[in-house]
């Protein structure tokens, strides 16, 4: 049975950091590029970073670049979000999702329809 499932959503003071993990399990993940994505309350779900199968290959949206890192251990079918300096708008549901790759440098695009499969979410919040 394919699944993406996710840990490590905690409450972090502003300035802190957190590594987030997504552990997937049922297909073959060496194919897939991965993306992180966030849903904060009444918000629209946006991408927060992306990697491709390879692990080769990043990208970060404007607001977190400089203070999120995405890597992924292929022989633990996982990949991680260690995020630093958080804020208060970091605050979210964190979920991560994953792509078919037709190459192994292939990056996902950071949008909810390019995505395959995804996980139910962690929650990450930021506050004092």
């Amino acid at each position: 049975q394919l699944q993406l499932v996710e840990s490590g959503g905690a409450l972090v003071q502003p300035g802190g950091s957190l590594r987030v993990s997504c552990a997937a399990s049922g297909f073959s993940f060496n194919y897939y590029g991965i993306g992180w994505f966030r849903q904060a309350p009444g918000k629209e779900r946006e991408g927060v970073s992306c990697i491709s199968s390879n692990g080769d290959w990043t990208r970060y949206a404007d607001s977190v670049k400089g203070r999120f890192t995405i890597s992924r251990d292929n022989a633990k079918n996982t990949v991680y979000l260690q995020m630093n300096s958080l804020k208060p708008e970091d605050t979210a549901v964190y979920y991560c999702a994953a792509a078919r790759a037709p190459g192994s440098n292939w990056l996902p695009p950071m949008y909810y329809s390019a995505m395959h499969y995804w996980g139910k979410g962690t929650l990450v919040t930021v506050s004092s």
